[in-house]
């Protein structure tokens, strides 16, 4: 493996010479809890992106089902259904070393997201997995999501990246294409799964097990 290249970093006061401080509309827009708007952004959002860390890395891991999802408990308290996955738990290792965690919510059509950040755990309470009794399989866990910071975020990287343009249905099929494991996987010769058989697992399982 190559030696990674060293290229100059900045500090906070370098940072800030650059960008410049932040307007006082966007200083004071976070807050300790989750007001009404938030409460329905999260009420409509079939998906959400969570940021977990620990000593040995940072985890980055999508979320998603059908809108509202995710339960508001109350004004500081959220709730995740554990949907079946790759069972790495990355996220849920990491909350156990760590409890800091970082939400971001997105609702198609929207420009605008949701930003939540705090701390959490996962639990088998009952209490809390029988909010989840009307979904597709039964919820064996739930990840609780204490909240401390809740803000929007501005649509400015949805516009530019033009997300929800219909016209991003040609960019897919000029994309890697949907066996992207088996591209990935071609590149690190020991594996031994053929691209037939990653496509073959991954259609049985995005029929089997969502």
């Amino acid at each position: 493996m190559s030696e990674r290249p060293r290229y100059r970093r900045l500090g906070l006061t370098e940072l800030a010479a650059v960008i410049g401080e932040p307007e006082q509309a966007a200083r004071t827009k976070k807050r300790a809890d989750l007001g009404l708007a938030a409460r329905r952004y999260i009420a409509h959002s079939p998906f959400v992106c969570l940021a977990t860390t620990s000593a040995e890395g940072a985890d980055c891991s999508p979320r998603g089902d059908e809108p509202g999802f995710v339960r508001v408990l109350s004004s500081s308290m959220l709730a995740l259904p554990d949907r079946t996955g790759n069972n790495l738990a990355d996220s849920f290792r990491n909350l156990a070393a760590d409890p800091r965690i970082g939400l971001l919510f997105f609702v198609p059509g929207l420009t605008e997201t949701l930003r939540v950040n705090g701390h959490g755990y996962v639990t088998d309470d009952p209490a809390v997995l029988c909010r989840f009794e009307e979904g597709p399989r039964p919820v064996e866990l739930a990840l609780i999501v204490e909240v401390a910071e809740a803000y929007f975020h501005c649509g400015k990287a949805v516009i530019r990246s033009e997300l929800w343009s219909p016209d991003l249905d040609a960019a897919a099929a000029v994309a890697p294409g949907t066996n992207v494991f088996a591209l990935d996987n071609a590149e690190r010769p020991h594996t031994s799964l053929s691209s037939a058989e990653i496509h073959t697992l991954l259609a049985e399982g995005y029929q089997q097990e969502l």
